[in-house]
């Protein structure tokens, strides 16, 4: 290794080592071409390189400096980011799937805001919310939905969100959280891995009650701590990431509205330090 890229390396891990929160931006995965060359098998395997490739360019080409040791470390490729203009934004739609990865540990209003900020924009269309699974051993409830909801319903209020969604709910749970709910869930996600027709209950509730049937490919869990802890490492070579935790994952696209297109797609991360 040269001396430019040793010193580099030691900067990147005295920022890591002294960071809290550490947030990472993709950019405009359209636009990239390092990872435009990639065919990811998965949704997951696409996360981990694009969590690779960022940390990779941003310690390489970021004027970084030990002096100022933040604890919040925001790590994006300013060339790739993808703000919409105000005068593009009525002909867009902006759209997101929010993966938390850690139960009781709620973080949507950072994820909604953080989204808004990188997009220039003051809501976002839709977000589809995936929640952590329930714990080994208990099965998904009501009451295990309702913190996530309650923050997104707040969300809406305050007109940051204007439609949220669910994900891999079937009937009866979907029933629960819309009698329950005050604001309604416009959109329901399937796993057609798990699920290769619509069930013909669920169909017929979310028909009655104007709920969009979407399908996804999503895994349960998006990204395992280790695989995070990996991508990490890969990034940012032989340093010693285990008390990192993948707190939650935003996935957006931008959509031209006339023409059914992708303008732009990519992933936020936001991962936290563990207290010692």
């Amino acid at each position: 290794m040269d001396p430019q890229n040793t010193n580099r390396s030691t900067e990147a891990k005295l920022l890591l080592n002294h960071a809290k929160t550490l947030r990472l931006h993709t950019g405009n995965l359209v636009n990239r071409s390092r990872l435009k060359k990639k065919c990811p098998c998965s949704p997951s395997e696409e996360l981990r390189d694009c969590i690779q490739a960022t940390l990779s360019d941003w310690f390489s080409t970021t004027n970084l400096s030990s002096k100022d040791l933040p604890h919040t470390l925001d790590c994006s490729i300013h060339e790739a980011t993808d703000a919409i203009t105000p005068e593009e934004r009525e002909e867009v739609k902006v759209s997101a799937k929010l993966f938390l990865c850690e139960s009781g540990q709620s973080s949507i209003k950072d994820a909604v805001e953080m989204a808004c900020q990188t997009l220039a924009v003051s809501q976002l269309d839709s977000v589809i919310i995936a929640p952590p699974g329930p714990l080994e051993g208990d099965s998904q409830s009501l009451a295990h939905l309702q913190p996530a909801w309650e923050e997104l319903e707040a969300l809406v209020r305050s007109q940051r969100i204007a439609a949220i969604g669910t994900s891999d709910l079937d009937k009866d749970m979907l029933e629960q959280l819309f009698n329950w709910a005050q604001v309604k869930p416009s959109s329901n996600q399937v796993n057609l891995a798990s699920c290769c027709v619509m069930p013909p209950d669920l169909t017929a509730f979310a028909k009655e009650f104007d709920i969009q049937l979407l399908t996804h490919n999503d895994p349960k869990e998006l990204m395992s701590a280790s695989t995070f802890q990996e991508a990490v490492q890969e990034g940012v070579q032989d340093l010693n990431i285990t008390d990192w935790r993948l707190e939650w994952v935003l996935r957006y696209s931008v959509i031209v509205k006339s023409r059914g297109i992708i303008k732009s797609k990519g992933y936020l991360v936001s991962a936290r330090k563990a207290s010692p």
